[in-house]
């Protein structure tokens, strides 16, 4: 192993320039057998060749010189640890020559959905089929076939299937040839499909396909877009994705001025996926939801999420795929800008979506809501090796990425910022860069000094709070920023790192883009005292700390009209999560809360709920009168505005009214309003007994919680039976997300034994899961079942994946108590924290940040409650 840049990567003695790679699957045996060559350059002179392998047993090897075989039977030594197989042989190969190293080996579909694997999915007769798919990043195409497994190593991959003859194959490139081959399984006689040689790409982003699968394709770009789905699945539900992903390529193309280089884009939905979806050239994998949509049933909030799901892995074909980060460290860079690229071409074509305005309450908070815990990590996360890469696939990578390009592109000019864009993928074109490549892309474009802003974003962990002094005599303001910790208690050693911080003061005069801070603190004047704020639109990532007084001449200045969307969601934002921290006290926030009841926006309802929601789960292992205070609190708010909207959905309902209407009836429901709860049952009734037009799909979830919530076993039983025979994928997880809402002892029992029956994929264990963190019994008896089936979920969610993390979180973060958190150390010791020890810290530090708060805060609360008639 080399270790350069401390990083655990393979010996640079030989790189490789192309694989000839062929595999012929068993669907009934699970094995495969394989063939690899792999051209090499020789770098220096060699004796020894290492490569990447992982489960894959070698049964020849032959390195080939020229037209030499320099042995057919070498030593192979396989270093667990850093997953490399080592070829030693007795001959030197001299540097600058070129050699071939021919592998001939066997391995087994797995279970895991990683590397090559296999998914399955019912037919018409309710008999299981199965598929064999892949899944590569970040380190598992070594788990397919022995290769070089980094992302730096691009080569060109011939690749050749062989399958029975009924069976689709696909990979990255359009099929060369086809022709007849004897089987190695059953003696009779397969098709053998060859691909064209791809271009110059990394090992992960390599994908091959074989199953049985229906089409729907789009022939309006000058490429074929096609959508596969498995025979059990109904064709009309491609159409959306196959237009949209033909739109997509055209717009991009544009955007980037660089031609899509593969000849077909062909899009897959994979009944068995870990992740949302996958970039593979050419060959995009997704989970069943993120890419089939029935357009006639699915809620508003599915089709923005297919849409951008489909956008930001299109995204991915030129950022990432054509050029390509040069080590995992980069990760953020991929993630963080094909998820901006998603909102801004979403924003292009759904202008009456309005992403800009739900990237306030969604990504932002969602970056800095991690961000605020002492154990997030920078955006540019130094990975030494393979086993700790899936632990950064997280909101930091993904959202605080894109917040930062977001911020930047503001900075710059969303114009510049493309024009950057193009010029880094011009000049990187199939190879691999560094983040400061695309920096200085940036600054060549702007004239502006962009690396030094991005390097102090990206290379620290953390942001700032924005402390606001106000000097009315002078017209002024004094400003000062401190590093924000969720847990309140920032040491001086924490807080070095000075932020660039672009305050974007909006005036009645207009917003000034161009004041930063730039040092600790700094005074600015202010035209008028009677009405500033800073981070216009909240493109900035800080949190703002204003007096009390302020905060209430804000909300004035709300209700008159002088703040967007963004500013009174973005001021709603800071003022629960500054509340939490102890800046502010929780009684302030409750009152601030309580006065944007006129408010007409549904984003900034979004986050008032949503910071309601946070005092409630911090508060919910408190003495039960204070609970159904707070849920009183929370029916008083909305409950007038959720009659007013009311939950009947017309054809002219545009996509924010349908998500509008759909949040307020949940949560009026949800919190004991009568009419709308006994609306939900009344839904629920008529749904049951076969009027499937009974609940409209924008709905759907929220009724379920509902009958959940204050029903019982006869509820549960339908909303079981909804998810076993539901059509649809999407339908199908709205019934599974909502069982864990039960709150009978013998119901949740049923939820967590339910998770891992062979009735709920490895993929969705988490659903059922999920409902069980919304009240105080759900989360206890979480907590013990998942002690008590440990070594169960050990070995379905091996720790290489990304799923046991998440899994972790939600059966921990839901305490509120530092006993209790001293209870999940106290077993995490004993069992081990391997590949999820980030997860375990950050659900540790979010449940001492809510004991800190109620030890501040709780009387402060039971006050004001009584204050206002609510206890």
């Amino acid at each position: 192993m080399d270790v350069s840049h401390g990083r655990e990567v393979l010996p640079k003695n030989v790189k490789p320039t192309h694989y000839d790679l062929t595999l012929e699957p068993n669907l009934e045996t699970f094995k495969y057998n394989g063939t690899v060559t792999i051209e090499l350059d020789v770098v220096e002179d060699t004796k020894s060749i290492s490569l990447n392998t992982l489960e894959v047993d070698i049964h020849e090897t032959k390195v080939i010189s020229g037209d030499n075989v320099i042995t057919s039977s070498p030593k192979l030594s396989y270093n667990e640890d850093t997953q490399a197989t080592k070829i030693d042989f007795e001959h030197t190969i001299p540097a600058g020559s070129k050699a071939k190293l021919f592998l001939k080996f066997t391995g087994t579909l797995n279970d895991n959905m990683a590397g090559f694997y296999r998914s399955s999915y019912k037919d018409a007769d309710g008999k299981e089929q199965w598929m064999a798919t892949t899944q590569m990043e970040p380190t598992d195409a070594r788990r397919a076939f022995p290769c070089f497994d980094e992302p730096a190593l691009k080569a060109n991959f011939t690749v050749t299937l062989i399958a029975d003859h009924k069976l689709t194959c696909l990979s990255n490139m359009d099929v060369a040839s086809e022709k007849d081959v004897d089987s190695q399984f059953t003696g009779s006689k397969r098709k053998a499909v060859t691909f064209n040689k791809t271009p110059l790409m990394s090992t992960y982003l390599l994908a091959f396909i074989i199953a049985e699968l229906k089409v729907h394709e789009d022939h309006s770009f000058r490429i074929p877009v096609r959508v596969f789905m498995t025979p059990d699945k109904d064709i009309d539900q491609g159409k959306f994705s196959a237009e949209l992903g033909a739109r997509t390529l055209e717009f991009y193309e544009k955007e980037f001025d660089s031609d899509f280089p593969l000849p077909k884009m062909d899009m897959v939905a994979i009944p068995d996926f870990s992740a949302g979806a996958m970039e593979n050239w050419g060959l995009v994998t997704y989970r069943v939801v993120d890419l089939l949509l029935d357009e006639k049933t699915a809620s508003a909030s599915t089709r923005q999420r297919v849409a951008e799901v489909v956008q930001h892995e299109l995204a991915h074909q030129w950022f990432g795929n054509l050029v390509t980060m040069d080590f995992w460290d980069g990760l953020w860079l991929n993630e963080g800008f094909a998820t901006w690229m998603s909102w801004y071409s979403c924003n292009k074509f759904y202008p009456e979506w309005k992403v800009w305005q739900g990237y306030v309450t969604d990504n932002l908070q969602s970056a800095l809501g991690l961000d605020s815990l002492r154990s997030s990590h920078p955006i540019e996360v130094p990975v030494k090796r393979a086993d700790e890469i899936n632990q950064i696939f997280d909101a930091i990578s993904y959202s605080k990425g894109s917040c930062v390009i977001r911020m930047i592109s503001k900075h710059l000019g969303e114009d510049v910022f493309m024009e950057g864009i193009r010029r880094y993928l011009k000049k990187h074109a199939y190879g691999n860069t560094q983040t400061g490549d695309l920096w200085a892309a940036l600054s060549e474009a702007s004239g502006k000094d962009v690396v030094s802003v991005a390097d102090t974003w990206t290379k620290n962990i953390g942001f700032p709070v924005i402390s606001v002094e106000e000097n009315a005599k002078e017209s002024s303001i004094k400003v000062k920023q401190n590093r924000f910790l969720r847990t309140a208690d920032v040491k001086p050693e924490e807080d070095k790192t000075i932020f660039p911080v672009f305050l974007g003061l909006r005036t009645k005069d207009g917003v000034k883009e161009d004041l930063t801070l730039e040092k600790r603190e700094d005074t600015f004047k202010i035209p008028d005292m009677d009405f500033y704020k800073l981070n216009a639109d909240h493109s900035g990532i800080y949190r703002t700390n204003y007096t009390p007084e302020r905060l209430r001449k804000l909300g004035e200045n709300a209700k008159a009209g002088l703040l967007t969307v963004e500013d009174r969601a973005g001021m709603i934002a800071d003022a629960g999560a500054l509340t939490a921290a102890g800046y502010q006290k929780t009684s302030g926030l409750l009152s601030l809360l309580k006065s944007f009841d006129t408010e007409p926006d549904y984003v900034v309802w979004d986050e008032i709920l949503a910071r309601i929601g946070a005092i409630r789960a911090a508060w919910i292992f408190q003495d039960g009168k204070e609970k159904d205070a707070l849920k009183a609190l929370t029916r008083d708010v909305v409950s007038s505005k959720a009659h007013k909207l009311g939950w009947e959905f017309k054809e002219s309902d545009g996509h924010i009214e349908q998500q509008f209407k759909s949040l307020l009836f949940g949560s009026a429901a949800g919190s004991g309003d009568g009419k709308a709860k006994a609306a939900a049952f009344e839904m629920f009734e008529k749904f049951i007994k076969g009027d499937r037009q009974a609940i409209h799909p924008n709905i759907r979830g929220a009724v379920y919680a509902v009958v959940l919530q204050y029903g019982g076993e006869k509820e549960y039983n339908a909303i079981l039976k909804e998810y076993e025979t539901a059509k649809n994928a999407d339908e199908r997880n709205t019934a599974l997300r909502a069982i864990g809402r039960a709150k009978q002892p013998e119901l949740m029992q049923r939820s967590l034994e339910y998770s891992l029956s062979k009735h709920v994929k490895d993929q969705d264990i988490y659903l059922p899961l999920a409902g069980l963190r919304a009240h105080k019994e759900g989360i206890e008896t979480f907590w013990a079942w998942f002690k008590e089936n440990w070594e169960t979920l050990k070995k379905k969610l091996p720790p290489s994946l990304s799923m046991m993390g998440s899994v972790v979180s939600m059966a921990t973060s839901g305490f509120t108590s530092e006993e209790q958190a001293k209870d999940v150390e106290a077993f995490f010791k004993k069992a081990g924290t391997k590949g999820f020890e980030r997860n375990l810290a950050q659900s540790l530090d979010s449940i001492r940040a809510k004991a800190g708060w109620l030890e501040r805060d709780a009387e402060d609360v039971k006050q004001w409650l009584k204050e206002n008639k609510y206890l």
